[in-house]
């Protein structure tokens, strides 16, 4: 399976680049119909910002066909690879692109490489406690305050509210950063976009998850940190990125990934395993199918991630079905 033409051409753009055209409603999608000859157990392992939407697609599926069994372990985008390679899952579940080493050791013991299906599109939010008044954050500050080798700008690292303009009361009060462990897909992502590919701060405080992380922010009254849109809660409160493009400062926020104008905008993905001019499993395929149709894209918009472009959804689908 070739990788669609939308989703190799994504890849190589920044990821702000993304044309508003890109983007549509997932009520251009045609209904999910269900097939025969569809049984087992489906198995999905990785990361837990896909897990999290692959339960609700999960159940969804299940209405359908009641007799299957589908089993699903947020283990961190990391894990997904292996699992794969393994065959300890059907399905590998990733936030992030697969490296090359990872490519490499699939492609030793099949012979071909794992095929990655777009799922759903998804922005990663700036997090500060709901209390906290900073009004913007740049790319240059995000990076001061997560990485320890500063390279996207930024001279010096910052460890008070005062360097981020606060006023009197936050002034001299530090800043507590909470992130990702490094078996997640987010904290791969975030590192190659927020700080330039450069290293994380030994002081970011890690989290196993995107929830408890969420969590951690909104009882920190002094916390910031970075996790998907849709893991946000009333407990802590969205900041908007300034940045610059063509000499000119703009401010946008997770809102505005659906026109292709936020920095943290990302693919979600599925990895399977298939065989070069064979076909997937019809438990897989109809998987895949109902994810891909206008059921699988609503729950995506339900749940607060973005879903995909119709016309990506279409490539996807041709690539996926045709031998």
């Amino acid at each position: 399976m070739n990788l669609p033409v939308s989703f190799r051409w994504f890849c190589v753009l920044p990821l702000f680049a993304l044309a508003p055209a890109a983007v549509a409603g997932a009520a251009e999608l045609p209904e999910y119909q269900a097939a025969s000859g569809v049984s087992g157990t489906l198995s999905a392992t990785g990361s837990d910002t896909v897990a999290n939407l692959t339960t609700l697609w999960a159940e969804e599926f299940k209405r359908v066909y009641p007799n299957i069994n589908i089993q699903i372990q947020a283990t961190g985008s990391s894990a997904a690879p292996t699992a794969l390679t393994e065959i300890t899952a059907n399905i590998g579940l990733m936030s992030r692109n697969m490296r090359r080493g990872e490519i490499q050791s699939f492609t030793a013991r099949y012979g071909y490489p794992p095929t990655p299906i777009p799922v759903a599109l998804d922005a990663l939010a700036i997090l500060v406690h709901r209390d906290n008044p900073l009004a913007r954050i740049s790319l240059a500050e995000i990076d001061a305050i997560f990485s320890s080798t500063l390279r996207c700008g930024a001279t010096r690292r910052i460890d008070t509210w005062r360097q981020l303009g606060l006023p009197t009361l936050w002034s001299d009060r530090a800043v507590h950063a909470f992130g990702r462990n490094s078996v997640s897909g987010t904290y791969g992502f975030f590192k190659e976009t927020a700080l330039c590919r450069g290293d994380f701060h030994i002081g970011v405080n890690e989290q196993s998850g995107s929830g408890s992380l969420v969590q951690a922010i909104g009882s920190a009254l002094h916390g910031i940190g970075y996790a998907s849109i849709a893991f946000s809660t009333p407990s802590v409160r969205i900041v908007p990125v300034s940045w610059r493009q063509d000499g000119v400062e703009r401010i946008t926020t997770p809102a505005q990934a659906v026109a292709g104008e936020y920095p943290f905008t990302r693919f979600l993905l599925f990895y399977v395993n298939r065989p070069a001019g064979g076909s997937l499993p019809p438990l897989e395929r109809e998987f895949i199918r109902m994810v891909l149709s206008r059921d699988g894209q609503e729950i995506v918009a339900r749940s607060g991630y973005i879903p995909l472009p119709p016309a990506l959804v279409s490539e996807s689908l041709t690539a996926l079905l045709s031998p």
